[in-house]
């Protein structure tokens, strides 16, 4: 069965910095891209970064510079470092495994995992 567990997740202050964790499994790990998304209550999921299985990034434009995707292929394993954290930045954050190329598009993601939630207070 494929799986994708989110942690890491947490309370924080404004300006400070958290860094979460998905560890896939169920599936070929190295064949897929994987996103981070977000979602705040009342609001759509958005997708702020995802890494091909060649390291290639990508970044919505209200996190670059700020937020870092890494993977370990060893660990079935991708990072989101997130820094200098916004209040309105609150929300649950998920990983998803997709196609290189999706991006942000969050009906392009074949698995979902069940999201980690994300306080950031002013």
């Amino acid at each position: 069965e494929e799986q994708l567990v989110e942690s890491g997740g947490g309370l924080v202050q404004a300006g400070g910095s958290l860094r979460l964790s998905c560890v896939a499994s169920g599936f070929t790990f190295d064949d897929y891209a994987i996103g981070w998304f977000r979602q705040a209550p009342g609001k759509e999921r958005e997708g702020i970064s995802s890494i091909s299985s060649d390291d290639d990034t990508w970044y919505a434009a209200s996190v670059k510079g700020r937020f870092t995707i890494s993977r370990d292929y060893a660990k079935n394993t991708v990072y989101l470092q997130m820094n200098s954290l916004k209040p309105e930045e609150t929300a649950v954050y998920y990983c998803a495994a997709g196609p290189w190329g999706a991006y942000g598009r969050v009906g392009e993601y074949d698995y979902w995992g069940q999201g980690t939630q994300v306080t950031v207070s002013s």
